[in-house]
Parts: structure tokens; C-alpha cells; sequence
């Protein structure tokens, strides 16, 4: 399934964007908010340079000592991050989120524009299903298993017990 086809079956709000000339202190605010992990740093056209997250203010803004009134975001952002484009395939995605530790990729149409934000919950909500369906095969592939030991089992006892009771009464 293509990135597009999945938000065009769930929508979501659209992706919050900051420009890089502007304050963290203003950026942090409205990620505050709003509760969003991060912004997405755009330029004039709308075009991804960068990704403002929570671990940048951490190690780039707090741990360095820096005021985000008097600090623009392009000085903390993460510069050119990886982005999806809408037609790439969820599936090659679930990987590079995973192996890359992102929280979020940005969604860009073919002229690298925003659209939307993929996310590790994203991704989740996408294969529970898949995952559920394979667990079913599973438990139902060892239910199987099982039943035909209960039967070989079953049988050995009865044939052991009808032994007993013939050797009682002919013995």
C-alpha cells in the first residue's frame, strides 16, 4: 500500500510547519500546544529542509545552554531528514523507521512539497491487523497440532484402560 492510499483512508490534521527563521521559544510553544513531538521545518514553497524535535531542543538548545528566545530554529533543526514521498510503499518504510529509531518521516508529493507526517503509530495501526491475522493462523495451526495429540493421547489411555479391565476379567 502506497503512503497516500493509507492517509487518504485516515486523515489526519495537517502537518505542523515552522519556518527556519524562526525562534525556538515560538516553535516550542505551539509544539506545546498543540502536544506535538516535533515541527517541520519548511521553507517558503513548502518544501522539507529540516525536522525540529524534541531530543534537538534537548541536546542542541537545553544541553548547550542556548535561550530559545534568542535562538532561530534552523540553528538546532535536524537538516535534510529523510523524507517519504506519498507514492513510496508503507511497507519499505516500517524498516527505515525501525532500523533509523525515527519517530517521524515527512510525506512529500512529487514536487517535495509537505503533505503529511508518518509516524511509528502510523506504522502500528497499519500492521495490527496483519499481525493479528497471522496469530490466528498460528493458534489455529497449533490448536491442530495439539487436538491430534489429545487424539493419539486420548486413545493410548483408553486402549490402556479397556487392557486393564479385560486382564482383570479374564486373568
Amino acid at each position: 500500500m502506497q503512503i497516500k492510499d493509507r492517509i487518504a483512508n485516515q486523515p489526519k490534521a495537517a502537518p505542523f510547519t515552522v519556518s527556519a527563521d524562526q525562534l525556538v521559544s515560538e516553535a516550542v510553544a505551539k509544539m506545546s500546544e498543540m502536544n506535538y513531538g516535533s515541527a517541520i521545518v519548511t521553507d517558503e514553497d513548502q518544501k522539507v529542509t529540516g525536522i525540529l524535535t524534541e531530543r534537538d531542543i534537548m541536546k542542541r538548545l537545553v544541553n548547550a545552554g542556548l535561550d530559545a528566545k534568542n535562538t532561530s530554529v534552523e540553528t538546532i533543526m535536524t537538516r535534510d531528514p529523510n523524507v517519504a514521498q506519498e507514492t513510496d510503499e508503507i511497507e519499505d518504510w516500517m524498516k527505515t523507521i525501525s532500523e533509523g529509531r525515527y519517530r517521524r518521516v515527512p510525506v512529500v508529493d512529487k514536487d517535495d512539497r509537505i503533505k503529511a507526517v508518518l509516524t511509528q503509530t502510523d506504522l502500528i495501526a497499519y500492521s495490527w491487523p496483519v499481525i493479528l491475522a497471522q496469530t490466528k493462523d498460528i493458534a489455529q495451526r497449533d490448536a491442530l497440532k495439539s487436538f491430534y495429540v489429545l487424539m493419539i493421547g486420548g486413545g493410548l489411555l483408553v486402549y490402556a484402560i479397556a487392557m486393564v479391565i479385560l486382564i482383570k476379567y479374564f486373568l
